[in-house]
């Protein structure tokens, strides 16, 4: 008796773990379906273009080895412009080089708004730095910057970009969209957790008497994909072939790495 509960036990467990196996290996072939796409505004061509309060812009998905230089420093220029002071005033401080490295990582992606006014047809005025990636055991579209000329500051711009962002992720069917925000940055509070009802993430390090943490992991779910799972169950056992059929069309594109460890490395969003 005690040898076939044991039997039964180590049984049960090794269910548990192809489970888990099974489960992690459909949601990193997301990830990674995710990421061999060409373009993730493909299909969403009513997110393309934003016209609105005297802002007129086409706005595109680009990988980050297809920027050119002069749209690589622009970026660099309008981060440095705009959130500089905020990384000094942290206990990261203001590292440039760290900075460009994590902006023209090879499995970075950019949302970007050009002008298509007549006056400035082109102009750079908008960009969101984001990733499809694993974030412990979730696939997120983490996002690691949005940032906009003062020119179309306060003129919904912003708003619209996080709305093509939360589209662009939950139809890639991510389980959330995330990112990391200053506590000391007012406007950026207000903007994800007032205006777009982002709230703090199960990752997001608490305060205590010995360390008190000076930004926020938040993020928004894929509410959709969340009652699906809670009403129907995920069929684990559909997972596989899920899986397999994935893996046929990464292998047809041009499918980029993933980290399978938390992105949450001081990186922000404002």
């Amino acid at each position: 008796m005690g040898k076939s509960k044991a039997n039964s036990k180590a049984a049960e467990k090794k269910r548990e773990r192809l489970d888990m196996e099974k489960k992690m290996n459909w949601r990193v072939a997301l990830v990674k379906a995710a990421n061999s796409a060409s373009d993730p505004l493909e299909n969403l061509p009513s997110f393309k273009k934003y016209s609105k309060n005297e802002v007129e812009v086409e706005i595109t998905a680009e990988r980050v080895t297809d920027l050119d230089k002069v749209t690589q420093k622009w970026l660099m220029d309008l981060i440095t412009t705009n959130m500089k002071k905020l990384y000094e005033e942290s206990e990261w401080g203001w590292k440039e080089a760290t900075k460009r490295e994590e902006m023209f990582d090879d499995r970075a992606w950019y949302l970007i708004a050009r002008s298509t006014g007549s006056e400035d047809a082109g102009k750079l005025l908008a960009f969101a730095h984001f990733r499809f990636d694993m974030d412990y055991d979730d696939e997120v579209l983490y996002l690691y910057e949005i940032q906009l000329e003062d020119c179309v500051k306060r003129k919904g711009l912003g708003k619209f970009m996080m709305q093509v962002l939360e589209i662009m992720a939950f139809k890639a069917d991510m389980r959330k969209i995330m990112l990391t925000c200053f506590k000391h940055n007012p406007a950026a509070q207000k903007f994800f957790k007032g205006s777009l009802k982002y709230e703090i993430d199960e990752t997001c390090p608490e305060d205590d008497v010995y360390e008190q943490n000076d930004y926020e992991i938040i993020s928004k779910f894929n509410k959709r994909k969340l009652a699906k799972e809670k009403t129907e169950g995920l069929d684990l056992n559909n997972c596989s072939t899920a899986t397999s059929s994935l893996k046929i069309k990464v292998s047809t594109s041009k499918a980029q790495g993933i980290a399978t460890s938390s992105c949450c490395n001081g990186v922000h969003a404002h």
